[in-house]
Order: C-alpha cells, then sequence, then structure tokens
C-alpha cells in the first residue's frame, strides 16, 4: 500500500495550495482596493482569476460562465463593499474574512442545501452591490442586470432539484426580479452599516421573497400543490419581516 501515501501526500499538498490561493486572493484585492482607492483593480483581480472558464474549447464557455455566474456576483460584490467601506479598516478586514469564508467554505459545496445557500447568497450580494451603485444609471440596466442576477440564481436552485422545465421557470423568475428592481431603481432605501457601506433595502426584500418562492416550488414539486404547513412558516416570516422594513425602518433616507 506504499502508493497510496504519495497519493494522500499529493491531495494535502493541493489542498493546503487551494487554500493559500482562495486567500491570497481576497487579499490581494484588499490590498488593491485600498492601495488604488478603486474598484477597478479589484474587478480585474476578480476576472482574471476566472480564466479556466475559457480553458476549454469554445463550445464550452457559455456553460462554464453560466456555472460560475453566482461566484462572479458575490466576487464584484464584495470589491464593491470593500471600496465604499473605504473609511473603516475593521469593516474592510471583517468584509475579507468573509468573503474567504465564501470562497473556502460555501462555494465549494455541492448538497443541495448548500446551493441553495450559494444562490441566496448571490441575490442578496448581487442586488446589495447594484443598487448601492445605480441610483445615478439608467433604469434599463439595472433591469436588464436584475434579469440576469433573478436568471442565474433560480436556474442555480432548479438545476440542484433536477428540474426538467428549469430554464423556463428561471426566466420567469428572472423577470420577476427584473420588475423589483424596475420599482426599487426608483425607490432606493438603504441602510447605513460602515463607513459609506450602505445596505439596499431591495437586497434584503428580494432575497425574502427568493427565500419564500423556493419554499413554493418545493412544496409543489413534492405534493403537486402548495401545501399550508409547508409555506406558512414561511410566509410569515417573510411578510412580517418586510412589514418592518417598510413600516419601522423607513424614516431614515433613501439613496
Amino acid at each position: 500500500m506504499e502508493f497510496l501515501r504519495p497519493s494522500r501526500r499529493r491531495t494535502i499538498i493541493s489542498e493546503a495550495a487551494y487554500i493559500l490561493l482562495n486567500i491570497a486572493m481576497a487579499a490581494a484585492i484588499l490590498v488593491a482596493v485600498v492601495i488604488i482607492q478603486s474598484p477597478l483593480a479589484g474587478f480585474a483581480l476578480v476576472l482574471l482569476s476566472k480564466w479556466r472558464i475559457f480553458a476549454v474549447r469554445p463550445q464550452y464557455w457559455y456553460a462554464n460562465l453560466v456555472s460560475n455566474m453566482v461566484d462572479i456576483f458575490v466576487s464584484l460584490g464584495f470589491v464593491l463593499f470593500l471600496s465604499q467601506a473605504a473609511g473603516s479598516a475593521v469593516f474592510q478586514i471583517i468584509l475579507t474574512v468573509l468573503y474567504i469564508a465564501w470562497l473556502l467554505l460555501l462555494k465549494p459545496q455541492s448538497k443541495r442545501r448548500w446551493v441553495i445557500s450559494q444562490a441566496g447568497v448571490g441575490l442578496f450580494v448581487g442586488t446589495a452591490a447594484l443598487m448601492s451603485v445605480s441610483y445615478g444609471w439608467w433604469a434599463t440596466p439595472v433591469v436588464i442586470v436584475m434579469w440576469v442576477l433573478g436568471y442565474i440564481v433560480a436556474r442555480h436552485v432548479l438545476v440542484a432539484y433536477k428540474e426538467s422545465h428549469f430554464m423556463l421557470l428561471s426566466f420567469i423568475w428572472g423577470l420577476v426580479v427584473a420588475e423589483l428592481g424596475w420599482l426599487f431603481y426608483h425607490w432606493n432605501f438603504a441602510y447605513s452599516i460602515g463607513t459609506g457601506l450602505m445596505i439596499s433595502q431591495a437586497a434584503i426584500i428580494i432575497t425574502l421573497l427568493g427565500f419564500l418562492a423556493e419554499r413554493v416550488y418545493v412544496s409543489i414539486r413534492r405534493h403537486g400543490a402548495v401545501r399550508r404547513s409547508d409555506v406558512l412558516l414561511p410566509s410569515l416570516l417573510t411578510t412580517s419581516s418586510i412589514a418592518v422594513l417598510l413600516v419601522i425602518f423607513n424614516s431614515g433616507g433613501g439613496i
């Protein structure tokens, strides 16, 4: 059994290299954003880290790109958050630690519940990042990006459930998210959680609605109809949270 030892040693080395490279990339993005004081360098590092998408034959580029889009949304959002939190080094370090946790703990997981969590993080971070910079844009690019985000996260979840009509359902959820994006574009309310860093109300509400939609889908998939027992608690959680956000926490200013 001596031949197993070199194989096990190579596995340990490769895992250690994977961990170190991901930590190094997160640290490099932090340093680039701090030194250059612009998110552009961080964007470039994120996109360069995705070179493997195109390291195959062209017919596989689209599939690779779609499968990596959730991570791309999270990574670009992380860069924007770092840039917006420029006034607080402590907050930037916390964001970097959270991003490392995404890269090492959540992103590599393949079990269904973790895949759903990945989609939820992607929906929240992507929406929050977009809403934090798009208040001066035209509405059209905001709606388009929100549709892409909705389509990608829905596809991420539905493929995990082995849904045969995942493209149609993803398209529909993309339209729902796009319409919500248009609505929140005209009413962009946000909460300050750090120096210069704002979390859009849209990100919280759309993520809650995404959670409820996933629960409804699971109920229909299992029973052929929506069962009250399956969706009652998620519905109460979603509606009560949205009501609290809209009624109680809307006393501040929007962005």
